[in-house]
């Protein structure tokens, strides 16, 4: 799992921890030193930790001005055991929110497995954002079928053209602008 790093193509434009608003402003990252494990499995030493215990991020993007923040997640995302959403919620997007951002696009392509417990959070944040809006981008099936199982798409637009997102191949901007414009075509229809 060490092998899995985040993305980094967007870093000469953006560096979380060089970022003066960011909660790892001033970080520093060995690159060859794995800190974090997933169930005794060392990750790549890019990702960051919120408190959770198996599932940890990376801030790709925050634009301040626009007022979104694009993350990618890897591990298992687990809130029957761990509560990673109390810990994503209090520790990141509430910090982000705080600074501005609305709108929240998570990256879920390395998200092995999701495990609910309620969707109390999931509504918290929802409502905490307002005019915003939580996108989950190329999140595996499966998970999916366990967000269903919540109806986390009261609180978050996931499914469909969602899970075919060539994001890579965009600047961080152009794919804002791509998502922005589905999200408000999916909510004001």
């Amino acid at each position: 799992m060490q092998n899995i790093e985040p993305f980094s193509r967007w870093e000469t434009v953006y560096l979380t921890n060089q970022d003066p608003q960011s909660i790892y402003y001033g970080d520093v990252i060995d690159e060859y030193l794995c800190r974090n494990t997933i169930y005794n499995h060392y990750i790549h030493p890019k990702w960051d930790e919120f408190g959770s215990k198996t599932l940890y991020l990376k801030i790709l993007f925050v634009s301040y001005e626009q007022n979104f923040a694009i993350i990618e997640l890897m591990g298992e995302w687990n809130d029957c055991l761990y509560n990673d959403i109390m810990h994503l919620k209090r520790t990141v997007v509430e910090h982000l929110a705080d600074k501005g951002i609305s709108k929240f696009i998570l990256i879920g392509e390395n998200v092995l497995n999701f495990h609910y417990s309620d969707d109390a959070y999931y509504e918290d944040w929802f409502n905490d954002i307002e005019d915003g809006w939580i996108m989950a981008v190329n999140f595996r099936q499966h998970v999916l079928e366990e967000f269903d199982k919540i109806n986390l798409n009261y609180y978050i637009l996931y499914g469909g053209q969602l899970n075919s997102v060539k994001w890579r191949t965009l600047s961080p901007l152009k794919l804002f602008a791509a998502l922005d414009h589905y999200a408000n075509s999916a909510l004001n229809p």
